[in-house]
């Protein structure tokens, strides 16, 4: 029997061989190639349909909107809802839409990072896209999941209520590229249902594909104003989040800011009142509209007391949603900061040149690669080890940071709210001589040099490290041992297969739902003659099932270093 995954690892080296999943040459999400599509529907006349994402309530979810409303939901295309719609109206801004009835703040609140990054967004939407000159009702956007680029194709069908969109809303109602846009993410995700819920550093990452920082306001270092001052420089995105209430509610508080909310962190400033130095940052409401009333909001008596040029440059009174805030106030009322840019050049301000990337892909098994913390002292070294070695100066004695260590875990479910993560987190060891994979011993001898802070149960852990120069070892892992893939948990017969009963309960554990029928359909075409179903055939019947190649890479990780 070959090693499990074998098959889907040599599929995947073959693509990227290729060049699939760069930016310039995306993979077909679902296998849908967008141009093939466009020129079959102009050459029949027809409006595209996308059966993979219907616009049906199943593409909705449960739990967004009541039955009675859900009863009166059309599916409308643009030119259905506005008679002069269009996919852009006078260039992109923040200012082009305001949040609706779903609950994706964090999102929208990328997208407005995202306007100010003009060649970063025309690679996440492509501006050739016409409603009006050779329409036929397709559309596609490129968002970077978990280590490459996908290309994703929608229909331009969205649902509406009384002839007006239930979500994202443009400010000027011929203009449609917002609500395209978190289509096609929802999709991605599963259902619009799917996007409920998150942090801007998920759809910040989507969008660039890049290094993502989180700094926690609360124990903040003195040089956070000069990485934000830095980072506004340096093309990034920048996010970041309010604290949660008592309840899961976005209540308004009398300041204005809104409780468990995302925000967009669209400009820095310095300016000098009353003989000394502020530091403002400004932020944006996704909701477009509702905004900050304290110390330096648009109708603060502060900017009184500063000279007419830097009132001039930054004050705007409108209720938009924007607003500045002094930098202190913002680590008060504020609980994380998400940068992300395409390079690591804005964390220490030098040239993008002095970093090196190392990326690497593994995956956690059951009784062979999935070890657990180190508190496993007899599985731990079966993990995955990856080797990096720093060269150059010794920036010990001045306290610089020259690494960064992202870890990464792919989902093992098409639908988003259904992911449940692991936690993970990572080691980093220093070693003089060694050949082969390190051993228990090493471990039992050896303490970490660094490590990540504590094991999340997030998409992503980072860390920012210190080392000297020499040669290190990075050892990713989860918290438990035998932490893997559905197959694994459900063969509990420990064959190595599945038997029709196990089969059944891994598309429960993967939130399916199949009919005894189709059950023994599938066991007959991807099964053995005896009816039990080995790895690689599960993970093609996976595949198919999902059409996305991400199926069943449960707990796959994705380990990007910056040195």
């Amino acid at each position: 029997m070959p090693l499990p995954g074998a098959c889907l690892n040599i599929m995947e080296a073959r693509h990227k061989q290729k060049g699939y999943g760069s930016i310039s040459n995306p993979e077909r999400f679902c296998n849908q190639d967008f141009k093939n599509l466009k020129q079959y529907c102009l050459i029949k006349g027809v409006r595209y349909l996308d059966d993979m994402f219907p616009p049906d309530a199943k593409s909705i979810g449960q739990g967004i909107l009541k039955p009675s409303d859900l009863a009166h939901v059309k599916w409308l295309r643009p030119a259905q809802i506005a008679p002069d719609a269009e996919f852009v109206v006078d260039g992109v801004s923040r200012f082009d839409f305001g949040q609706g009835v779903l609950g994706n703040c964090w999102f929208l609140a990328s997208i407005g990072a995202l306007t100010f990054q003009n060649h970063i967004f025309e690679q996440v939407v492509p501006l050739d896209q016409k409603i009006k000159e050779n329409y036929c009702g397709i559309f596609h956007f490129r968002f970077w999941r978990f280590g490459r680029w996908v290309d994703v194709v929608i229909d331009d069908k969205l649902p509406t209520i009384n002839g007006r969109l239930i979500f994202v809303h443009s400010t000027d109602p011929n203009e449609f590229w917002p609500a395209l846009l978190e289509k096609a993410y929802a999709k991605v995700c599963g259902s619009y249902t799917d996007m409920t819920s998150g942090t801007p550093s998920e759809a910040m990452m989507d969008f660039t594909g890049g290094v993502h920082m989180c700094v926690q306001l609360s124990d903040a270092s003195s040089d956070v104003w000069g990485l934000i001052c830095r980072a506004g420089k340096s093309n990034t995105l920048m996010g970041c989040g309010t604290p949660q209430g008592e309840t899961s509610a976005n209540t308004v508080l009398p300041n204005g800011l809104v409780q468990g909310h995302a925000y967009t962190v669209t400009g820095v400033k310095e300016l000098i009142s009353q003989g000394k130095l502020v530091k403002l940052i400004r932020l944006w409401n996704p909701w477009g509209k509702g905004e900050w009333v304290g110390d330096w909001s648009d109708r603060s008596p502060m900017w009184d007391v500063v000279n007419s040029q830097d009132r001039q440059m930054c004050l705007s009174v409108a209720d938009d949603g924007e607003f500045w805030m002094a930098f202190e106030d913002f680590c008060k009322f504020y609980t994380d900061l998400d940068i992300c840019g395409l390079k690591p050049d804005f964390i220490d301000g030098k040239s993008s040149a002095q970093w090196k990337t190392s990326v690497y892909e593994g995956r956690w098994v059951a009784g062979t690669t999935a070890g657990g913390c180190i508190n496993n002292r007899d599985t731990f070294w079966t993990n995955p080890q990856y080797r990096i070695k720093v060269v150059g100066e010794n920036s010990e004695t001045n306290g610089e940071k020259n690494i960064l260590v992202s870890l990464m875990q792919k989902p093992d479910k098409r639908n988003r709210r259904l992911v449940q993560n692991l936690h993970i987190g990572f080691s980093v060891y220093l070693y003089k001589t060694q050949s082969g994979k390190f051993p228990a011993m090493f471990f039992n001898t050896h303490l970490p040099v660094a490590r990540s802070d504590k094991y999340m149960n997030a998409r992503e852990v980072i860390e920012f490290l210190m080392l000297k120069p020499g040669e290190y070892l990075i050892v990713p892992s989860t918290f438990k041992p035998n932490e893997t893939e559905t197959f694994f948990l459900t063969d509990v017969s420990k064959t190595g297969t599945l038997s029709l009963s196990e089969l059944r309960n891994a598309f429960v554990a993967s939130g399916m739902k199949v009919s005894d029928d189709m059950l023994s359909l599938m066991a007959l075409r991807y099964g053995a003659s005896s009816g039990h179903m080995a790895l690689e055939c599960f993970i093609s019947l996976m595949i198919r099932l999902d059409c996305m190649k991400t199926e069943n890479k449960s707990h796959w990780m994705y380990v990007s270093m910056y040195t």
